[in-house]
């Protein structure tokens, strides 16, 4: 057990996951965090959470995901007080539960000592239900994520390239991933299944080539875009966004925050896509950000 805690400090990053015709499979670290500051106090047992900025609306995931890892490990554990800070939206599509989730286990790290990363990819895919924006928080950079037949997951690593940036325009309304599914239909024709198998191959080449001419062709989806569409207006305008900055569009995971990618006039670029935005009458925000290439974990 580590006696040493006070003043420890736990940042995971955000996620975009899908990337277009990536579904539950592709995902990528950005540089917007959650960040704990754990402290140790009298007795054991106990975890005394402060949410400095964020309201928790529903379960802790933090306290899911580490109460879960010490079930595992049947170890009593000291009682600590836990202050919360997050810069990432709830329900937005960036990764939120799934942050939550990784910063859980990271926590128990910090009490137990370092853990296999598989186990910690397992975990947090047990709790998540799929394993991309978890693979992504726990590893940073691109990663390509995969369910086993046992239910255990496999997730690689792959370089983002740091010249290519996000333009994310997050909606002021929450949408929750559960509601977002419930949109999708059970089956898709063969011919959209590999249209979005060519995309993915097509977007992984493009990404380590630095071949941007078709990026924005790379991006295109047909299992999960189009349906969700009614649930996030603006997105079908965004979607169809022609402007020479913007290499391509997406919806960020299961929405509703949509995400432009570029390299240069970000700030032109934030305004087209909030020009594209703006006649749903729906406030929102816009963030500029970069990827998050190192592994996550700041024991």
């Amino acid at each position: 057990m580590n006696t040493s805690l006070n003043g420890h400090e736990i940042r995971v990053p955000a996620s975009i996951a899908n990337l277009g015709p990536g579904f539950d499979t592709l995902a990528v670290a950005v540089q917007l965090y959650l960040r704990l500051t754990v402290s140790q106090e009298s007795g054991s047992g106990q975890l005394h959470f402060e949410f400095v900025n964020c309201q928790i609306d529903g379960e802790n995931y933090i306290e899911r995901a580490f109460r879960f890892a010490a079930q595992q490990r049947v170890a009593s554990f000291p009682s600590l007080r836990v202050t919360v800070v997050s810069d990432i939206p709830m329900r937005s599509g960036l990764g939120s539960s799934a942050a939550a989730t990784v910063a859980g286990l990271r926590l128990y790290e910090a009490v137990a000592g370092p853990l296999p990363w598989q186990g910690l990819l397992n975990a947090a895919c047990a709790l998540e239900g799929h394993p991309d924006n978890v693979a992504a928080a726990l590893l940073g950079g691109l990663t390509v994520s995969c369910q086993l037949p046992d239910r255990s997951a496999f997730a690689a690593k792959l370089t983002w390239p740091e010249a290519l940036r996000f333009v994310v325009l997050t909606p002021e309304f929450p949408l929750s991933t559960a509601a977002s599914r419930e949109a999708l239909p059970e089956s898709v024709p063969r011919e959209d299944a590999v249209f979005n198998l060519q995309r993915v191959a097509l977007l992984l080449e493009v990404l380590q080539s630095g071949n941007y001419s078709i990026l924005r062709e790379a991006l295109q989806d047909r299992i999960h875009q189009p349906f969700r569409q009614k649930l996030v207006p603006g997105l079908e305008r965004a979607l169809a966004i022609q402007h020479p900055d913007i290499l391509g569009v997406c919806l960020s995971g299961a929405g509703p925050s949509i995400v432009a990618l570029a390299e240069r006039n970000l700030d032109e670029v934030a305004r087209t896509l909030a020009g594209a935005f703006r006649h749903t009458g729906i406030d929102y925000t816009v963030r500029q950000l970069s990827v998050h290439q190192n592994e996550t974990s700041e024991r």
